[in-house]
C-alpha cells in the first residue's frame, strides 16, 4: 500500500476526514455531469459542439503530431510503468511491494471508470473527425482518467522521496502532463470536452477516497486510531 507521512503518536495531525470535502464536491459535480449526459441520451452539450468545431478548424499538422505524442503516454504500458515507478519510489524498503501497489492502485480507478462508461454508453464524436485511433465509449475519457491517476501517484512519490530544490518543480510536472493528455483527447477529436472533465472529476473522487483510506490506515498503525480489539479490552 502506498504510505503517507504520519505524525508521531500524540502529535497533532490532519483529521482522517479532511479529504471528504473534495470527495463530496467532486462526487456532486460528477453526478450532475453524468446525469445531464444520460438525460441527453448521448447528444453532446452545446459547449462540446462549440469547442469541437473550433478544434477541427485549428489543427495544424505539427500540433496534431505533438498531441499524438502526448496522448500515447496516457494509457497502456507507459501509464502502468509510471504508476509502478511511483509505487517503487514511495515504498523504498520493499520496492517490489511498491511496484505492485502502484499497478493495483491504477487498476482500482479503471474498474469504476469502465463500469460508468459502459452504463452511460455515450458515443464519441464522428470517427471522421478523429486524428488518431480510439475505441470504447466516450465518458469518462479513459486516457484522461488514467493519466490523472498516475499523476496523483507520481506527485505522492515525489513528495515522499525527493528533497531539495528539485522537489517543487517536480511536484508540478505530473499535473501538467496529465492536463496535456486530457486536452489532447478532445484536440484529436476522439472525445467531447466534457468526457475529459468527467475523467478528471472521477480521478479526483478516487484520489480523495484513497487519501481517506491511507490516512486512516497510517493513523491506526501509529496508534492514533484505536482498534476494535483495543476498545474491547
Amino acid at each position: 500500500m502506498l504510505p503517507l507521512p504520519v505524525a508521531a503518536p500524540g502529535a497533532p495531525g490532519k483529521p482522517w476526514w479532511w479529504p471528504a470535502i473534495p470527495v463530496l464536491m467532486c462526487s456532486m459535480l460528477l453526478a450532475a455531469l453524468v446525469a445531464s449526459a444520460s438525460a441527453a441520451h448521448g447528444t453532446p452539450f452545446g459547449v462540446d459542439e462549440t469547442l469541437h468545431r473550433w478544434v477541427l478548424e485549428h489543427r495544424p499538422r505539427w500540433a496534431v503530431g505533438l498531441a499524438v505524442a502526448i496522448t500515447v503516454t496516457g494509457s497502456g504500458v507507459p501509464a502502468y510503468l509510471l504508476a509502478m515507478l511511483a509505487g517503487a519510489m514511495t515504498v523504498r524498503t520493499r520496492r517490489w511491494r511498491g511496484t505492485l501497489a502502484g499497478a493495483l492502485a491504477l487498476v482500482s480507478v479503471q474498474l469504476p471508470r469502465i463500469a460508468l462508461a459502459s452504463w452511460l454508453a455515450r458515443p464519441r464524436p464522428s470517427a471522421d473527425d478523429w486524428a488518431w485511433s480510439a475505441d470504447g465509449y466516450a465518458m469518462p475519457s479513459g486516457h484522461t482518467t488514467t493519466s490523472a491517476a498516475v499523476a496523483v501517484l507520481l506527485t505522492a512519490a515525489v513528495h515522499r522521496a525527493v528533497r531539495g530544490r528539485a522537489r517543487r518543480p517536480l511536484l508540478v510536472v505530473p499535473a501538467l502532463w496529465a492536463a496535456a493528455v486530457g486536452v489532447s483527447r478532445f484536440y484529436l477529436g476522439m472525445h467531447w470536452p466534457t468526457d475529459v472533465l468527467a475523467g478528471w472529476l472521477l480521478t479526483a473522487l478516487w484520489a480523495g477516497l484513497l487519501g481517506m483510506f491511507l490516512i486512516l490506515l497510517r493513523r491506526r498503525k501509529s496508534g492514533a486510531v484505536p482498534s476494535n480489539e483495543g476498545e474491547n479490552t
